[in-house]
């Protein structure tokens, strides 16, 4: 792939809430750019699903069925991924939920749900990767943020918040991990995936954005190899924002 742009030949990439949406679409770009690719969700026959696509495209993969909010599954998953391909090269923290609820109306047990899988789980596996990258042969880590951290938002405080933790856990972990880690985050916009189709028809086709619509996954692709390759090389503790020109 001595002509591709993003060649990731040779390279091992582990993605959290990689069988559908946003991370499905990137486990495919990777692949198809020469990555070998970890795939972890909650469920294991859609990981699988997801491993075997890639299968088919020639590069390794291995499916993983983890809570991304839960400590205990994350050094797990760490653990079992260095076992089985002796190295992570690409995290990309995608795992997430943002439940929209009046926030009066929030339960202790959801505001520790949507932190835990948004922001305490991220922090685990990122920092815990770093360290191994940074002892290593070094790596990149791509935090999958979200307009709601930047832009006010009503019913989704917890879940804002999170991603706005996780836009700050990027600044620092970049600085103590650089300049061997790069750390990244993309703050998406609405997008297209799963979640749209509890959408009204009209929020499916217009957005109060720049460019008047949501995003389509694969719009994610070209942001997420870039800052995954080695021509992202001088950019870390950076947001980078996907979002249509959200206002």
């Amino acid at each position: 792939m001595a002509d591709d742009l993003f060649d990731l030949s040779g390279k091992v990439a582990l993605i959290t809430g990689g069988s559908r949406g946003l991370g499905l679409q990137m486990a495919r770009a990777f692949a198809s750019h020469g990555a070998d690719l970890i795939i972890a969700s909650r469920k294991l026959d859609a990981c699988e699903a997801a491993a075997e696509e890639v299968r088919a495209m020639g590069r390794r993969a291995k499916a993983y069925a983890v809570h991304a909010g839960r400590w205990a599954e994350m050094d797990r998953l760490i653990e079992d991924a260095y076992a089985d391909f002796g190295r992570i090269d690409i995290l990309v923290n995608n795992a997430g939920m943002s439940p929209a609820v009046p926030s009066h109306e929030v339960t202790e047990q959801l505001f520790d749900s949507v932190l835990s899988l948004n922001f305490k789980g991220p922090f685990r596996l990122a920092s815990q990767v770093a360290k191994r990258m940074a002892d290593g042969e070094g790596g990149v880590i791509i935090n999958i943020s979200s307009t709601g951290a930047l832009v006010p938002l009503p019913r989704v405080v917890p879940y804002s918040g999170a991603k706005a933790a996780l836009n700050a856990m990027t600044v620092s972990l970049a600085h103590e991990y650089g300049p061997k880690v790069r750390v990244n985050s993309i703050s998406a916009g609405p997008f297209l995936t799963d979640i749209s189709k509890a959408w009204t028809e009209e929020a499916r086709e217009k957005s109060d954005n720049a460019l008047g619509r949501p995003g389509r996954p694969e719009e994610i692709v070209t942001a997420a190899l870039f800052l995954a390759s080695p021509k992202s090389s001088f950019v870390t503790g950076a947001v980078v924002r996907v979002d249509g020109g959200q206002n």
